[in-house]
């Protein structure tokens, strides 16, 4: 597992980390997370997809992590859109009190997964 990019958006006082990593194996998945709810332990919600069509039994998974909307599936979005295989998205949110509503939810945790995304593939190593 390697961190290829980690930005930070907000949404009307709501703060979210997004982070990307490559990983080598889908079960690194869960080691992210923990390094996340480490991290961020204000965070209420760790939302995350993995895709990883490499190898024997292909892998897309997402996790809501009790947020509501289905931003776990937007974030898999963001990986198909930018065709980023063997990689994850780990978005952690810090209410700020604000109620967003189930579309705001997921478009707020689409945009900082994009930037994420973005991040990595124009000014970070995937630019390359």
């Amino acid at each position: 597992m390697r961190e290829l990019a980690a930005v930070k958006t907000e949404v009307k006082r709501s703060r979210f980390y997004a982070h990307l990593y490559a990983l080598d194996d889908p079960d690194e998945m869960a080691e992210v997370l923990d390094l996340h709810r480490k991290a961020y332990r204000k965070a209420a919600h760790h939302c995350s997809a993995v895709r990883f069509l490499s190898g024997n039994t292909p892998v897309e998974t997402t996790k809501n992590d009790g947020e509501v909307g289905h931003p776990g599936k937007a974030l898999l979005g963001v990986l198909e859109k930018h065709a980023l295989d063997r990689h994850a998205l780990v978005v952690s949110r810090i209410f700020g009190r604000i109620k967003l509503g189930p579309g705001g939810v997921t478009r707020a945790f689409r945009d900082a997964a994009e930037c994420a995304a973005e991040y990595y593939l124009h000014e970070g190593e995937g630019s390359r």
